[in-house]
């Protein structure tokens, strides 16, 4: 079966704007705009960047079904509808289709895990569900989990998964992801594993960097996607130390500072986390000063 790639290229892990009154539509909606103004490929709403974990389900539901409606099918529109209790995973996955989306960002179980029959269990009972495809999303780092090789190869037989977001950083392992789930579409979940992952074969990347330097990201997506390696490689080094200043601290932080600083959003997190560390936020901001962003 030949892969089936919901986009190519640069999806934006879309921040949500929030205040201590609740969700910030008017800024969250310039920002869809700004964003496929400036060519993104595809936007990814309420995922970990945009906080999914602490938005109540009234207000998940209703994130979803602004931003939908403001894409307008402009570009693919894909929902983070994963959880760690899988009938919540699959109500908000039911919900995501009926709304319209391409596609669903769905996460490995975190705090409470999983073996990795749970996690082929947990994922084809909501794949069963969805009338989407879905993009599994593994990212052990944040979830305790590690989707090994085997276990997308087996996962990658269900017609409703057709995509991986892979964030495990191990080069090695995303080698052997290639080599064992070939049918899946695999999309680099760090920025700064862009140009390894897609050399490998990998349709693009679900970015935070985009949030801040849409075009860059995009430019550097095309150009592997073009075979200009060496082009793509420049681009990925020029824009590693934005790469690090933006992960120096827990994702969103970081990047909801950075966007302040660009006007998008008040820089404001949900408990647990806390607004960025000032020593942090002034080298981040001296870089985006650097290239032109603020």
């Amino acid at each position: 079966m030949a892969q089936n790639p919901i986009f190519r290229g640069a999806a934006t892990a879309l921040i949500t704007p929030l205040n201590a009154g609740g969700v910030d539509y008017e800024n969250f909606g310039r920002l869809i705009d700004w964003q496929i103004e400036e060519g993104i490929n595809a936007l990814v709403i309420a995922g970990t960047t945009g906080e999914g974990s602490t938005l109540s389900d009234e207000e998940h539901r209703e994130v979803l079904k602004y931003a939908i409606e403001r894409i307008a099918g402009r570009v693919p529109a894909i929902a983070g509808t994963g959880s760690n209790d899988t009938d919540y995973a699959i109500s908000l996955t039911r919900y995501a289709c009926e709304l319209g989306y391409d596609g669903m960002l769905v996460v490995t179980p975190y705090y409470n895990k999983a073996t990795q029959k749970g996690l082929i269990a947990m994922f084809t009972a909501i794949a069963d569900a969805s009338a989407k495809p879905l993009i599994l999303y593994n990212v052990p780092s944040r979830t305790g989990v590690n989707i090994e090789p085997a276990t997308y190869a087996a996962l990658a037989k269900h017609p409703m998964i057709t995509c991986v977001k892979e964030a495990n950083g191990n080069i090695s392992k995303i080698v052997e992801l290639f080599a064992q789930a070939g049918d899946l579409a695999v999309y680099s979940g760090n920025d700064d594993q862009i140009v390894p992952i897609m050399a490998m074969g990998g349709q693009g990347v679900i970015s935070v960097l985009s949030n801040v330097a849409p075009k860059a990201t995009v430019e550097l997506c095309a150009r592997m996607l073009s075979g200009d390696v060496a082009g793509a490689a420049a681009m990925q080094k020029e824009y590693l130390p934005l790469i690090d200043a933006l992960f120096c601290e827990v994702n969103p932080i970081p990047v909801k500072a950075a966007m302040a600083a660009m006007g998008w959003c008040d820089n404001y997190v949900r408990l647990p986390l806390t607004p960025m560390e000032k020593e942090h936020e002034d080298k981040l901001l001296a870089i985006m000063k650097g290239h032109g962003i603020i």
